[in-house]
Formats: C-alpha cells, sequence, structure tokens
C-alpha cells in the first residue's frame, strides 16, 4: 500500500478513490440507494425527451430547456454514479489520471450548464409573464439554440482551467483521493505545492459563475412577482404563480445542496469528511432524480402526455 501511497510522482498514472471513509460498514446500503436515485434519474429524464419528442404540442421554449436540463442530468449522473458503484460493489478503486481529469471536468462543466439552463427557463419564465404577447416572437426557435450554445460555451470556457491547473501541479504526497470522485478541490489538494491559484480561481468560477446565475434567477423573479401581485384577483395570482413552481422547486433542489457542498469544501475545516462526500453525492444525485418527478408532476401537458401513454398500454 505504501508503493501508491508515498510515491514520489509529478503526475501520476493512476488515483485511487477511498469512496466514503468511515463508512465502510454501509456500502451496501449506501449502493442500494445510490442505485436507485440514478435509476429513477435515468428513466425519468429519458421519459421527459420522449414526450417532448413525440408530443408536439410540448414543441417550445420552455421545453426545449426541459430537454437541455434533462441530458445536462444525464451526463452529470452517468460521469460519477457507475464509477462510485464499482468501488461500493467491486473495490475498484483505480482510476487514471486523464480519466480523472475527464470525470472532473464532466462534473463541473455539467453542473455549470444546468446553473445556465435554469437561468434560461427564468427568462422564459419572465417573458411568458410579463410580456407574453410577445412570447413566441422573443423566444423563436433559433434564440433557444443560441441561448443553449451561450450556456455550453461558457460552462465549457469557465471549466477547462480546472482540469489545465490540476495538470499543472505537481503531485508528490499520494495518489489517495478521499472521495468517490475526481472532485477538482479533493484532486488538487493533494498536490505538494502552493495551490492557491486553483483555490481562487474555484472561488471566482463559483462566484462569476452560480452566483450571477443565481442573481439573474432573482432579479427575473423579482419582476415576475411584481407582475403577478398586480393582477386583479386571487385566482388569477395564484395560477399564475403555479407556472413557475416547478421551476422553483427544481432551482432550490439543484443550489441549496450544490452551495453547501462547494463551501463546505473550501471553509468546512471542522466538518466530517463522510459528511462532505455524501453531500456532494447528494448535489450530483438528488436534482437529476427530482427534476423529471417536479416537471412531471406538476407540467399538466407532460402528466396528460404519461396518462395518455400508460391508458395505451393498458388498452
Amino acid at each position: 500500500m505504501s508503493d501508491f501511497n508515498k510515491t514520489d510522482f509529478t503526475n501520476p498514472s493512476t488515483f485511487i478513490l477511498l469512496g466514503i471513509p468511515g463508512l465502510e460498514a454501509a456500502y451496501v446500503w449506501i449502493s442500494i440507494l445510490f442505485c436507485t436515485m440514478y435509476d429513477i434519474a435515468i428513466l425519468g429524464n429519458f421519459t421527459i425527451l420522449f414526450i417532448v419528442r413525440t408530443e408536439p404540442s410540448l414543441h417550445g421554449p420552455m421545453y426545449y430547456f426541459l430537454c437541455m436540463l434533462a441530458i445536462s442530468d444525464l451526463v452529470l449522473t452517468t460521469s460519477t454514479l457507475p464509477k462510485l458503484l464499482s468501488i461500493f460493489w467491486f473495490n475498484s478503486r483505480e482510476i487514471e489520471f486523464s480519466a480523472c481529469l475527464t470525470q472532473l471536468f464532466f462534473v463541473h462543466c455539467f453542473s455549470g450548464i444546468e446553473s445556465g439552463i435554469f437561468v434560461a427557463m427564468a427568462l422564459d419564465r419572465y417573458v411568458a409573464i410579463c410580456d407574453p404577447l410577445r412570447h413566441s416572437t422573443i423566444l423563436t426557435n433559433p434564440v433557444v439554440a443560441k441561448i443553449g450554445l451561450a450556456v455550453v460555451l461558457r460552462s465549457v470556457i469557465f471549466t477547462l482551467p480546472y482540469p489545465f491547473l490540476a495538470r499543472r501541479w505537481p503531485y508528490c504526497r499520494t495518489n489517495i483521493i478521499p472521495h468517490t470522485h475526481c472532485e477538482h478541490m479533493a484532486v488538487v489538494k493533494l498536490s505538494c505545492t502552493d495551490i492557491h491559484i486553483s483555490n481562487y480561481y474555484g472561488l471566482f468560477a463559483l462566484s462569476f459563475g452560480i452566483g450571477l446565475d443565481l442573481f439573474f434567477i432573482s432579479v427575473s423573479y423579482i419582476q415576475i412577482l411584481r407582475d403577478i401581485f398586480r393582477l386583479p384577483t386571487k385566482d388569477a395570482r395564484l395560477k399564475t404563480f403555479g407556472t413557475c413552481s416547478s421551476h422553483l422547486c427544481a432551482i432550490l433542489a439543484f443550489y441549496i445542496p450544490g452551495l453547501f457542498s462547494s463551501l463546505s469544501y473550501r471553509f468546512g475545516h471542522n466538518v466530517p469528511l463522510h459528511f462532505h462526500i455524501l453531500l456532494a453525492n447528494v448535489y450530483l444525485l438528488v436534482p437529476p432524480m427530482l427534476n423529471p418527478i417536479i416537471y412531471g408532476v406538476r407540467t399538466k401537458q407532460i402528466r396528460d402526455r404519461l396518462l395518455q401513454l400508460f391508458t395505451r398500454k393498458e388498452t
């Protein structure tokens, strides 16, 4: 084991993922829970994609953004869960250095893409409620495609420095990562040099990526709520606000565990390690699992289409 731990190297050929140190006795139960959540996420997001693709009435901006969210969720979960389950079930802890950096890139990139999609969906809700007569002329298909491309490009640009910086540092302490996947700070903390650049860049990306997204979403909803409260009747206010409820639930499910995970890793020095790791996995698993459920239950058009599919099968 010491050969793994203390070998002097600049760029290790492999890293060792420990999983969740301290909870080894519960791996079977944790793996069953995580595997169930992963299956629900895969089934739910593919169902959303199938319904939107086959139902012409759902070919609109909100549902295109929802499809982008579903694709992002599928990539985000699939980039981490198979390796996590191989650790729990087969004790397969090794991961190639290049594969580790690739996983790191996908996790952070698609987290950023998901955040950007929530901003785009907030814009859609803002235009639909505050300027409904121009909604179809403002958010045309080409505009939706350009917004989607901008979201992807922004996230790629913000994320590319992560693997480049991680590859730059010398690793001469250990190649053991106390985590279930290659998270940026978990990897660079293994370096035997000053990693302040990585730390500062991570905070910069968090502030100007996720932070700005939260700011734009907040501004959109302030304007939306202002217009909702101007409506003459309580029923009209509730009905209009109901069109935003799915989006708000998905935002809370994504940002709350994400911010706690990121900030606790940087500042929660007294927080137990297994709590850090569980929180990071909750962030990667729970939103992709909940998003199709939230939109399937709360969105009438998707709910009706699902009922039609089940009715046909029964018939």
